[in-house]
């Protein structure tokens, strides 16, 4: 339910400038707001009027969101800019825990977080200095922030079901940090380049045509790059639930970062059943993002049939998602009760319709690991590279798995103990 709170504005207020401050702020929360769509809003309250509250909302509402997914953000950000005279206090109350606001502690809500940070941006935080006798000496607090970096290195390596809550807060930062380059892939469609290595023969001809039939220069194409998709299969079950929210968490930043590269991130969660939960990701609030996705996915923290989940991804979506030249990420352990031989068909097909197949397994934590479970045996000849998916630094290093198109990770050790 939206409230409509009643705007509280001060004396002789500006309210263009406050509508501008308002819009930049949507903005730096992520919806598509520019110069022109701010001067739009600035007119149609001056017609609508500033008068009743909800009529201002949904003036403001009909000028600055365009999407579904941004209707929350606008209103978590109306109801702190237009409502709350110490709003500022607020927001750093949930931005910090140490710092308490005007409101009672409570858990943010959905793109609360981030409508907090757009209207923080480049401010500072109120101070309010306490009451002290003339003889009290002032006291300083100094951070020592010389082992930050120490810090971030120990998570990088830090297994994810060993982190604490701080730990695992810190550790969604630095994945939301991350990048997962690609590189284009080359077709034999073609286009325009004065530098091509290849005459265009249509083009040269229809300017020739134009001058009598003298050809006058040589145009010339090269090949038109392609960018491949990114699937990706979480394992949701009991043993797997941490990892894959933690892997969820850097796919959503996959998702949602400008100049990847990949022409489309897909997402599908198994334990019991399959679910697609790629519209999701395409929400900008990670915390609303996963709280959908997980609500979708009512198989969480259940049991595991990998070869069936992977027959339905084969059957219903393989076709229409995978296109030509996918990479496939498989994020699960390899720990299933069902038939070995389905499982191993099921990957077959799948490994044939992928240009990459990788498989992140955290059992490759333990410097003892063996295929001995039937499941991973028969799922690990038909993997391209076979890494470790428990830690950020596991992470990480997928970049280097996709870069090099030889890489095979731990496969080739893992398949000659599996032989012998």
């Amino acid at each position: 339910m939206v409230e409509y709170p009643t705007p509280d504005l001060p004396e002789n207020p500006r309210l263009a400038e406050n509508i501008t401050h308002f819009a930049r702020a949507l903005r730096k929360a992520g919806l598509p707001i520019g110069p022109g769509r701010t001067m739009d809003a600035i007119r149609a309250v001056q017609a609508a009027g500033f008068t009743d509250k909800r009529d201002f909302y949904w003036t403001l509402h009909a000028c600055f969101v365009s999407k579904p997914q941004h209707r929350q953000t606008f209103a978590q950000l109306f109801r702190l800019y237009w409502r709350d005279p110490r709003y500022m206090e607020h927001m750093m109350s949930m931005m910090l825990p140490a710092v308490r606001g005007v409101q009672e502690e409570r858990t943010a809500e959905a793109a609360e977080k981030r409508a907090a940070e757009a209207l923080l941006d480049g401010a500072d935080a109120p101070v309010e200095q306490p009451e002290t006798d003339e003889t009290e000496e002032e006291t300083r607090i100094d951070i020592d922030a010389s082992l930050t970096m120490s810090e971030e290195e120990r998570l990088r390596t830090l297994d994810f079901e060993q982190m604490s809550t701080e730990e695992v807060a810190r550790a969604k930062r630095m994945l939301a940090r991350l990048t997962l380059p690609v590189k284009p892939m080359p077709t034999r469609r073609g286009k325009a380049s004065p530098r091509g290595a290849r005459i265009d023969t249509a083009r040269t001809l229809r300017a020739a045509m134009r001058t009598g039939g003298d050809i006058q220069r040589l145009h010339r194409t090269t090949p038109r790059p392609r960018w491949p998709a990114l699937i990706a299969l979480c394992d949701i079950s009991g043993s797997m639930s941490q990892y894959s929210r933690m892997v969820l968490h850097f796919l959503h930043a996959v998702a949602n970062e400008k100049g990847a590269g990949w022409a489309k991130v897909h997402a599908f969660t198994f334990g019991t059943r399959l679910t697609n939960i790629t519209r999701h990701l395409n929400n900008r609030d990670v915390d609303q993002a996963l709280a959908m996705a997980g609500a979708e996915a009512q198989d969480w923290e259940g049991g595991t049939r990998i070869g069936d989940c992977l027959h339905e991804f084969n059957r219903d979506w393989s076709r229409r998602v995978m296109g030509q030249g996918a990479v496939v990420l498989v994020i699960t352990d390899g720990l299933d009760r069902g038939d070995p031989d389905a499982l191993a068909h099921e990957m077959k097909r799948l490994h044939l319709s992928a240009r990459r197949l990788i498989w992140l397994n955290p059992l490759l934590r333990w410097d003892g690991f063996a295929p001995k479970a039937r499941g991973i045996a028969a799922m690990l000849p038909h993997v391209d590279s076979f890494r470790a998916g428990h830690s950020i630094g596991s992470i990480e290093d997928l970049a280097d798995a996709l870069s090099r198109p030889d890489d095979r990770g731990e496969k080739d050790r893992l398949m000659s103990a599996l032989r012998d």
